[in-house]
């Protein structure tokens, strides 16, 4: 199975019912649930585009506004630590408290993804061996412009809702 990056968006009353309800059962299960119009699969197009924007020497603010969209803060969801929502492959689940979820959403927003591309190889293959793609099959813009807007409207609308945001990959 591919690793992909998983994005949730949630109340923080969801969270402490969740951590809670982990509290109480025998094998610390969360009851984590949460509605399928707040989660989003990124696959792996995040992790490629902060990769080309490292080889690209792409301005830090950049890579550090993407890195933590999709890597979150530490701490605070230890009870998600649970089979039920994660694999276990990588790092529990990780959150933004709703503030932060505010600034990243107007830090995506100042990005533009077309200025950020400008540099990427005509050449699919070489465009593909840029962003760190072996196999990938076509040229890579389209995919990694779609998946870049995706987390641009989901932070939108977590920012707006004031909602924390759950990362971790699957």
């Amino acid at each position: 199975m591919a690793l992909t990056q998983q994005l949730a968006r949630v109340t923080p009353q969801y969270l402490a019912q969740c951590r809670a309800a982990a509290a109480v059962s025998p094998d610390g299960n969360p009851d984590w649930d949460p509605p399928a119009d707040d989660t989003v699969d990124l696959d792996w197009a995040i992790w490629g585009l902060i990769g080309f924007c490292q080889r690209m020497r792409i301005e830090d603010p950049c890579i550090q506004v993407l890195t933590r969209s999709i890597s979150g803060d530490s701490g605070g969801v230890e009870f998600l630590d649970h089979p039920g929502v994660y694999d276990g492959f990588d790092a529990p689940p990780a959150v933004l408290a709703p503030a932060t979820v505010a600034e990243v959403a107007r830090e995506l927003a100042a990005l533009h993804v077309g200025e950020i591309l400008s540099c990427l190889p005509a050449d699919p293959l070489a465009a593909a061996e840029a962003c760190g793609f072996r196999g990938f099959n076509g040229h890579p813009r389209e995919y990694l412009v779609e998946h870049f807007e995706l987390l641009q409207t989901f932070y939108l609308i977590a920012g707006r809702r004031g909602l924390a945001v759950l990362t971790w990959a699957d």
